[in-house]
């Protein structure tokens, strides 16, 4: 399955740490990990998902597919600015978001109008996402939500 992650690209290092340790059970259960491919949450699950051998699909606001953080393999050049968050959604079965700024709570409402099972971490607290309390919790809500398992 392939699982959007959505979340802040300036985050503190504790919540890179807990993305890293998303990215690592995502992989390790099978899912690939589709994000906007820079920074912060991203650069962290995507650390996380290589160490475990996963496969990371950044879908880059840039023109430029070079822009991606280094753990990303397959990179996605959109050249759109914010309006490639609806790809990043478009591209997952399922979403989890953490932490982050306007641009993640328009990807959780984008994940939303499209039906998406949607977990967060210490998130926005909107109706129709899942809060939930660790990186397990939130990989075992969507593969429930998806009715699939790693």
């Amino acid at each position: 399955m392939r699982v959007s992650v959505i979340g802040g690209s300036s985050v503190p290092p504790e919540t890179v740490a807990v993305a890293e340790e998303l990215g690592e059970r995502l992989a390790s259960r099978g899912h690939k990990t589709v994000c906007g491919g820079l920074g912060g949450v991203m650069e962290g699950v995507c650390r996380g998902a290589r160490a475990a051998g996963g496969e990371t699909i950044g879908i880059l606001p840039t023109d430029r597919r070079a822009d991606a953080n280094p753990h990303v393999t397959v990179p996605i050049a959109t050249g759109m600015g914010h309006a490639r968050n609806a790809l990043v959604v478009m591209n997952g079965d399922v979403a989890i978001a953490m932490d982050g700024g306007p641009g993640t709570l328009s990807e959780i409402g984008l994940a939303l109008a499209h039906g998406r099972a949607v977990a967060g971490l210490d998130t926005y607290d909107v109706a129709g996402v899942e809060a939930v309390a660790s990186p397990a919790a939130a990989v075992e809500y969507v593969e429930a939500e998806a009715g699939e398992t790693g």
